[in-house]
C-alpha cells in the first residue's frame, strides 16, 4: 500500500491531491497563480514559471496537511499541465520569458504559415493533426517568440512544454539533451510522430522561416509515454515540497488526457472533458487517420493505445460570456433551465465563438445564432448554447465513427458536468446515447494513476483505474426530446458545413428559420 501525490496544473491554479492505493483520495489543496492579459491584445495570455513553482509548494504543503500525510510517506509524484503551454529557455533551462499559455493566440499568423508550408511540402504530419496547424500549438508559439525577441535569440537553447519543464525542474535536470519529452504533448501539439522519424524535417522548418533553422536539433531529449520515468525527485525540491528525495516522477502529459484516464476511459469510450473548452478523447488499438481531428498519437493518452483528440474551442467560456453580457452569473442564469424542452427557444446556436477546433479546424470562424426574436432572453441563449455545444459534439463523434472508431460509451468528465445536470440531459438526448457522469471529481485521479504505476503499486492502467476511478451515474436520453433533437440536428449540420467552409456544400437554408419556429411552437417540422 502506497501514498502518492497527483498534481494538476490548470489555467489559473494548481491542485495537489494525496491518494492512498486502497482508500483513494485522502485530501487536496489548490493554490492560484496569475494569468497575464493585456487590454490592447485579447490574444495575449502568459504565466510565469516561478509563479507556478511557488503555487506548487503552497498547494503541496496544504495537501499533505489536508490528507494527514507525512511527506516522507509519499512514494511518487506525477504532474499534468495545460498545453500547448511553452517556455523558451537558455542554459541550465533558465526561462527566457514567460510561458505562452495554451490560450495565447498571438501566433495565429505563424500557425497559418506553418499550415500553408506543410501542405505545399506535402508533409504527412499536418494530416494527422486535422490538416490545420493551430495558434495554440508549440511551433507557432516558438516562432512568434523568435520573431519578437531578437535580443534573446542568441541565448535560446530549447523550448519546453509546461509538463516537461516542471518534471525536469523537480528532477534537477538541466541538460537539454537529457530532457524528458512527453509524447502526449509533443505528438498532439508539435507534429511529432515516430512513423515520420520524430519532428518535422529541418528542411521544412527552414522553409517556414529561417529563424527555425536548427530548432529541430534543439528540441532534443527522451521522448516517452507516461509509463516511463522522467527522473526522480531532487534533494532540493524534495526539501521545498516537504517530500522524500529520490521518489519517481513519471513523464508528464496534458491535463485533459490524464483526466480521460481518471474518468476511466477504455476502448470504445469517448470522454468529453468539459470546462472552459471541451477536449474530446478516445483510444484505439489501431492507428488510423481521421480527417479534421486534432491528433492521433500512439501512447499519448494510454501508453498501449493510440490516443485520439478532438474538441470544441469554447464551451464554458461561451456560457460565461453570455452571463457577463447579461450582467449576471452562469449559476443564476441556470436556475430554471430544467424546465426548458428541446427546441423550445427557436434558436440555433453555432458554438464558434473562439473558432472551430474540430472538425473544420478553422480558428477564424465566429459564433452564429439563428432565430432571434425581440422577446428572447439571456437564459434562452444559454440553453441554446448548451444545445449548440451538444450538436457540435455529435458532429465530432459522427466523424470518429465514420472513420472506424466505435463509440459504445460517452463519459462527461470535467467540472461543468458535475455542476450542470441540464447539460448532461441535453447531451444525452442530442447524442441519443446514455451519458455516464463520474460520481466524484476526477481531477488529479489520472496523475495519481501514473504515480502509482511509477511506484509499482499497480501493474496496468486498467488495474489502477479499477481501484481509483469513481463510479458513474447514468443520464439516459429522453425519447421525446431526442426525437426533436434529430430534427434540429439536421438543421445544425447543414448550417455547420455550409457556413463554416469557404466552399461549403450546398444547403437549403431558406427552410431553417420557419422550421425552428415550428419546433419552438411544439409543432412537427414540415
Amino acid at each position: 500500500m502506497s501514498i502518492v501525490a497527483g498534481v494538476d496544473f490548470g489555467t489559473l491554479s494548481v491542485r495537489v491531491s494525496m491518494f492512498d492505493s486502497k482508500r483513494g483520495r485522502l485530501g487536496s489543496a489548490t493554490a492560484d497563480y496569475p494569468l497575464q492579459r493585456t487590454p490592447d491584445d485579447p490574444d495575449h495570455g502568459t504565466q510565469n514559471h516561478a509563479d507556478h513553482l511557488s503555487a506548487l509548494e503552497r498547494a503541496m504543503r496544504d495537501a499533505l496537511k489536508a490528507g494527514g500525510v507525512r511527506g516522507d510517506a509519499v512514494a511518487a509524484i506525477a504532474l499534468d499541465t495545460t498545453g500547448s503551454s511553452i517556455v523558451p529557455v537558455g542554459e541550465n533551462l533558465e526561462p527566457l520569458g514567460d510561458y505562452y499559455l495554451w490560450c495565447d493566440h498571438r501566433a495565429w499568423r505563424e500557425a497559418a504559415e506553418i499550415t500553408k508550408a506543410a501542405h505545399e511540402s506535402g508533409i504527412e504530419a499536418i494530416e494527422w493533426c486535422g490538416g490545420t496547424y493551430s495558434s495554440e500549438w508549440g511551433f507557432a508559439k516558438l516562432l512568434h517568440w523568435l520573431r519578437h525577441n531578437e535580443g534573446l535569440r542568441a541565448r535560446f537553447v530549447t523550448a519546453l512544454e509546461h509538463c516537461d519543464m516542471v518534471a525536469a525542474t523537480l528532477c534537477g535536470i538541466t541538460d537539454s539533451a537529457s530532457l524528458p519529452r512527453s509524447i502526449c504533448a509533443m505528438g498532439h501539439k508539435w507534429m511529432w510522430g515516430a512513423k515520420w522519424n520524430g519532428l518535422p524535417a529541418e528542411e521544412f522548418l527552414r522553409r517556414v522561416d529561417p529563424l527555425l533553422a536548427g530548432v529541430r536539433a534543439k528540441i532534443a531529449g527522451r521522448y516517452a509515454t507516461s509509463a516511463e520515468r522522467a527522473g526522480t525527485l531532487s534533494a532540493g525540491w524534495a526539501s521545498r515540497l516537504g517530500l522524500r528525495a529520490g521518489i519517481p516522477v513519471p513523464t508528464g502529459a496534458l491535463d485533459a488526457h490524464w483526466d480521460a484516464i481518471g474518468a476511466g476511459i477504455r476502448l470504445g469510450d469517448v470522454v468529453n472533458v468539459i470546462g472552459t473548452s471541451t477536449c474530446i478523447m478516445a483510444i484505439s488499438d489501431t492507428e488510423r487517420l481521421i480527417p479534421g481531428l486534432c491528433g492521433i498519437v500512439p501512447g499519448s493518452i494510454h501508453p498501449k493505445y493510440a490516443g485520439i483528440e478532438a474538441g470544441l474551442s469554447a464551451v464554458g467560456d461561451i456560457f460565461e460570456a453570455i452571463a457577463r453580457r447579461a450582467g449576471t452569473t452562469v449559476a443564476a442564469l441556470s436556475e430554471g433551465l430544467d424546465r426548458y424542452r428541446a427546441g423550445q427557444t427557436g434558436l440555433l446556436r453555432i458554438a464558434w465563438d473562439n473558432g472551430d477546433r474540430t472538425v473544420l479546424v478553422n480558428p477564424a470562424l465566429g459564433g452564429v445564432t439563428l432565430g432571434w426574436k425581440l422577446t428572447h432572453t439571456a437564459q434562452d441563449e444559454l440553453f441554446a448554447a448548451i444545445e449548440g455545444t451538444a450538436f457540435h459534439t455529435r458532429v465530432i463523434l459522427e466523424r470518429m465513427e465514420e472513420y472506424g472508431t466505435p463509440i459504445r460509451r460517452v463519459i462527461n468528465g470535467g467540472g461543468i458536468p458535475q455542476r450542470n445536470e441540464v447539460l448532461n440531459c441535453v447531451y444525452a438526448s442530442v447524442l441519443n446515447k446514455p451519458v455516464l457522469v463520474p460520481a466524484g471529481d476526477v481531477t488529479s485521479v489520472g496523475s495519481a494513476i501514473f504515480a502509482f504505476l511509477a511506484a509499482g503499486d499497480f501493474a496496468t492502467v486498467e488495474e489502477a483505474q479499477d481501484a481509483l476511478c469513481p463510479p458513474y451515474r447514468t443520464v439516459h436520453p429522453d425519447p421525446e426530446q431526442a426525437a426533436v433533437y434529430e430534427q434540429v440536428f439536421a438543421l445544425f449540420r447543414d448550417v455547420y458545413y455550409s457556413l463554416g467552409q469557404k466552399n461549403g456544400r450546398a444547403a437549403t437554408l431558406g427552410t431553417i428559420l420557419p422550421r425552428l419556429r415550428e419546433m419552438a411552437e411544439g409543432r412537427s417540422a414540415s
